[in-house]
């Protein structure tokens, strides 16, 4: 008798009481982290990322959607039940989004430029880098950069106190291999970006390996820490917490390699060694 009357009793209760709740990813293209079309369609560091995820976090529904820089945040803002796997934690997104704790550290930003743009480039290099702030407010350049795209807290700072002449900001998808199109036209001198992503873009473009240059920017450090971020809601925290756990168990060992192969062999070894120590001390930010 019990089996029969609990089935009536669960026909009774509505959909959404055993219905699961569904998790929007919102995904940019964002090579060598994601990868949205072409051969290696899906294999990028953060796809490879987030498909353990969603297979370890099967309390969810799942759904992927294509959405450029601006558009997720919005969304996340709007407090629906979200999350977005490649954030760079800053104060100002830490208002309104739950940070997991940091899942892979990859190369800092930097200045990519081609070669017969280095001499605007020479009087604000020491030791190496470059003195973006001496030269944004030089206005001798035009500098590519996607809209509302975190560049690392420092260099949103800077960026923050440019003189608005001396910037080109795109809002569109496809920015970055839109603003190295822009580059090569000579519409921009100099852009913003991850030397992987411009790299892989270039290559698709059919830039020569040597077209371009890619100096740091002073007063950044050499690696910057990716974080999941979800809508701060009970259930944007709720899976904060679980994403916590599983990334405990793969930012160590798992992801490294996953990030590492779309490097240049040179860095390669050098960023596997590093990434022992990256989390050390970086428990949050």
């Amino acid at each position: 008798m019990l089996g029969p009357l609990l089935g009536i009793l669960l026909g009774l209760l509505p959909a959404s009481a055993w219905a699961k709740e569904t998790l929007v990813w919102l995904l940019r293209d964002l090579p060598p982290l994601t990868i949205f079309e072409g051969p290696e369609k899906g294999q990028g560091a953060i796809d490879q990322m987030l498909a353990v995820l969603i297979h370890n976090m099967p309390e969810y529904d799942h759904q992927i959607i294509r959405v450029n820089r601006a558009r997720a945040l919005q969304v996340l803002q709007s407090k629906n039940f979200a999350c977005d796997p490649t954030l760079l934690w800053t104060p100002e997104r830490a208002r309104f989004i739950a940070f997991s704790i940091p899942s892979m550290g990859t190369l800092s930003n930097g200045l990519i430029l081609g070669a017969q743009q280095r001499p605007l480039l020479e009087p604000y290099l020491k030791n190496g880098e470059v003195d973006l702030r001496a030269l944004l407010d030089s206005q001798s350049i035009k500098l590519g950069l996607v809209a509302e795209r975190s560049y690392s807290t420092p260099i949103d700072d800077i960026i923050k106190q440019a003189p608005e002449q001396s910037l080109s900001r795109h809002y569109g998808d496809n920015a970055v291999a839109s603003l190295l199109q822009m580059q090569q036209l000579g519409r921009l001198q100099m852009l913003l970006g991850y030397w992987p992503e411009i790299r892989y873009l270039g290559a698709q473009q059919g830039l020569a390996a040597d077209a371009l240059i890619y100096y740091p920017i002073q007063g950044v450090a050499r690696y910057q820490f990716v974080h999941v971020g979800c809508s701060d809601t009970d259930l944007g925290r709720e899976a904060i917490a679980h994403i916590d756990q599983l990334l405990q168990g793969l930012r160590q060992e798992a992801l490294p390699p996953m990030y590492a192969r779309w490097l240049d062999s040179a860095s390669q070894d050098e960023y596997l060694r590093d990434s022992h120590g990256f989390f050390v001390g970086h428990d949050r930010h």
